[in-house]
């Protein structure tokens, strides 16, 4: 019984790691990349190390697994915040300088408009 229990956690696992590699591969924007590995890549790695510790049972085993899932749980979210953050803070500069760059051809454009009308009245 805890062989079918360990499979259909490890085959649960393995679909939401699936589902994680479809949601970055197919999602368009890096945030929504980022949520989609993070959320079920971690929720399939979680279901697998239970399915190691329910077929190990050996203690040594489950504190391992338990320490990996702690570790898992601590440090995806922050990666993730991290992650998502820089992102941000990237897309604010780039579309900062674009709108710099936009801003001073349309000045030069308008000083070039400028400069020809007052040459043609003359």
């Amino acid at each position: 019984m805890t062989e079918i229990i360990a499979g259909l956690l490890v085959l649960g696992g393995s679909a939401f790691v699936f589902i994680a590699g479809l949601g970055v591969y197919n999602l368009p924007d890096t945030l929504n990349r980022m949520h989609a590995s993070t959320k079920a890549g971690t929720l399939g790695s979680i279901l697998s190390l239970i399915a190691t510790a329910l077929v190990f049972t050996d203690g040594s085993v489950t504190a391992r697994v338990v320490a990996i899932i702690a570790f898992l749980l601590l440090t995806a979210p922050v990666a993730a915040h991290m992650i998502g953050r820089a992102t941000v803070h990237l897309q604010r500069d780039l579309s900062g300088k674009a709108d710099a760059i936009a801003h001073r051809h349309d000045d030069q454009g308008r000083a070039d408009d400028g400069a020809d009308g007052a040459r043609s009245s003359s």
